[in-house]
This record gives structure tokens, C-alpha cells and sequence, in this order.
């Protein structure tokens, strides 16, 4: 075959691909998800997450990628992991967790943040103001009492944290679309969960009544 009918060929074939086949977009962006921890205790908080993205518009995969790096409970690896993300141009970064959040905001003014953190943003420095978070940083606080039960408290009634991590998603989208995140409120948590540890009410020699258990929304037994 000539060259000059190889090349109309390969022009008409082009024409007729599928659209979305045509895009497979270099510039689809890239998030980059910290985590201080491992990610392989949270994988419900992954999944909410996504979900916040996918009501944003973006799936993974499709229309976006998502990093995934954590310290493996090894804090002095959040700047080395920062600094890989940085290196790969990520559109954003997601801090899953108050230190891994102020390790990105060390390494970068850039770059966009969102956290997700259980204590109060303000006074660790995330962010300038709740209202007006200025700057590249913004996210979602829940109530941290939830996890206290989980280390062996007796109740608590407080932001759900896979919620929060679906709305996290959800401000990442559209920080994606082209919002600032500085100009984004930092978001509270707008669920919450009652949880119950039977095993320090057995501990504490207290009967919790059927009732109150069949209102929590989740029983550590």
C-alpha cells in the first residue's frame, strides 16, 4: 500500500472512533489520597470517598486517577510521600488525616488540599478561618468522640466518618471543576451516628436497655 493511501486509511478509521476512545486524556487529573495509617483498616472510608467524587461527576478511572500513599503508621515518611505526589504534577491532595493534612500544607501553597479530620482545623493550622479557610487548604471536620468508643469508650453520638469522608469527595470534585479552596467553608459533618460498645458497658457492670441498642447505628460487641 502507497503511503499516501495508508495515511487516508488511518485518517478515515480515526473519524469513525468512539469519542470517549479518542480522549484517552493524558490530562485526565490526578488526586493524590495521603493517609497517615494504613489504608487497608479504612476501606469503608475509601469507598465514601469515591462515592463523594462520583457525585461530583468524576469516576475513577474515567474521568479521573487516584494516588493512593499512606505511612503505614510511620509519621516520618509524610513529607517523603508528599513529596512523591508533588513529583507526579496530582491536581490535588486528599490529607485523610490531621498530620498527613499539614504535611502537605509544609510542602506546598500550590497544590490544593482537602482534609478530613476530627479535630478542630483552626488551631492546628490547617486553616485561617472555618468561614474563609484562605489559601490552597480546606476539608471537613467531624466530632473525634466517635473514635474514643471505638478505643474502648462507653457511647457516643457523633459525626459519621465515612460521611465525612463522602463529603471530602465531594469538595475534591469540585475543587476539580475549578473552585479554590480557599474560598470553600470548611464543611462539619452533616451525620451522625450513635455508637455503643457493649464491651465497656460489660466492663463497667452497666445493662444497656434493647431500645437504646436497637437505636444505635452501629454495636461494638
Amino acid at each position: 500500500m502507497r503511503r499516501r493511501e495508508l495515511i487516508m486509511l488511518l485518517g478515515g478509521a480515526a473519524a469513525t472512533w468512539p469519542v470517549g476512545a479518542r480522549a484517552q486524556q493524558p490530562g485526565m487529573p490526578v488526586v493524590g489520597f495521603l493517609r497517615s495509617g494504613s489504608l487497608t483498616e479504612v476501606p469503608d472510608r475509601v469507598t465514601a470517598f469515591r462515592q463523594g467524587l462520583k457525585e461530583a461527576g468524576f469516576v475513577e478511572g474515567q474521568n479521573v486517577a487516584i494516588e493512593y500513599r499512606s505511612d503505614e503508621n510511620q509519621p516520618d515518611r509524610l513529607p517523603l510521600l508528599v513529596a512523591d505526589l508533588l513529583r507526579r504534577q496530582v491536581a490535588l491532595i486528599v490529607g485523610s488525616s490531621t498530620p498527613a493534612a499539614l504535611a502537605a500544607k509544609a510542602a506546598t501553597t500550590t497544590v490544593p488540599i482537602v482534609f478530613m479530620t476530627g479535630g478542630d482545623p483552626v488551631s492546628v493550622g490547617l486553616v485561617a478561618s472555618v468561614n474563609r479557610p484562605g489559601g490552597n487548604v480546606t476539608g471537613v471536620s467531624f466530632f473525634s468522640v466517635e473514635l474514643y468508643v471505638a478505643a474502648g469508650g462507653l457511647m457516643s453520638y457523633a459525626g459519621s466518618i465515612t460521611d465525612t469522608y463522602r463529603q471530602g469527595g465531594f469538595y475534591a470534585g469540585r475543587i476539580l471543576k475549578g473552585e479554590k479552596p480557599g474560598d470553600l467553608p470548611v464543611m462539619l459533618s452533616s451525620k451522625f451516628e450513635l455508637v455503643i460498645n457493649l464491651k465497656a458497658a460489660k466492663a463497667l457492670g452497666l445493662e444497656i436497655p434493647d431500645k437504646l441498642l436497637a437505636l444505635a447505628d452501629e454495636v461494638i460487641e
